[in-house]
């Protein structure tokens, strides 16, 4: 190999080297697992007894963000909640049922989407991949599947979610939530992370 092939192969080495080590500082991961609406969803998880974490994640995976997100299947905002459902839990909030655009405002979006994960987490006894697997499918597909497969309410095993969608949905939302807790965690002593689900689950399976 030529002498200047050498000298730029050794430098595109020692820059990969570096560009990979800067990756993995706090505050470059930080750019990848930003914490918008922080205010928000602090506010709504305490009131809701709901993960901050696993909130974020969810929002992160269902819109990365985007206040103006709008599915094929119509979900809507950034927890992409569909307008039937936003209405049922108006209805339980004893509110008025939200036009599309309040559903897009970010209170109201952040506000009903936290309260249904909470109300999915005490469905299903607290467990995540139970919980979020009805966020993403629905909850009676959630009962269907347990009830066919003797799933109990300790159910742990993501890989036998029978939907594609729904098991690398709730992968991806674990394994963030995982992120969350390495990034922002440090003064929340009280989240219940003994175990890296990150470690657990596989996102690429």
């Amino acid at each position: 190999m030529p002498k200047v092939k050498k000298k730029v192969f050794a430098t595109s080495i020692i820059l990969f080297l570096i560009i990979c080590a800067v990756i993995r500082l706090p505050s470059a991961q930080k750019i990848l697992y930003p914490f918008p609406y922080r205010e928000k969803i602090e506010e709504h998880s305490a009131r809701y007894r709901v993960d901050r974490f696993l909130a974020i994640s969810v929002m992160k995976v269902e819109s990365n963000f985007a206040e103006g997100a709008l599915s094929k299947s119509g979900a809507v905002g950034l927890m992409q909640i569909m307008p039937e459902t936003a209405n049922w839990i108006a209805y339980q909030l004893d509110e008025e049922p939200p036009s599309i655009n309040k559903l897009h405002n970010t209170d109201t979006n952040i506000k009903y989407g936290i309260w249904y994960l909470s109300e999915l987490e005490d469905e299903f006894s607290g467990n995540d991949i139970l919980a979020l697997a009805a966020y993403n499918a629905g909850r009676g597909n959630v009962h269907h599947w347990m009830n066919t497969n003797g799933w109990r309410k300790n159910f742990s095993d993501v890989d036998a979610i029978p939907f594609d969608e729904t098991r690398h949905y709730v992968k991806k939302v674990l394994y963030c939530r995982d992120k969350y807790v390495e990034l922002y965690g440090e003064k929340n002593p009280s989240h219940k992370d003994s175990i890296s689900l990150a470690e657990k689950f596989s996102i690429g399976n």
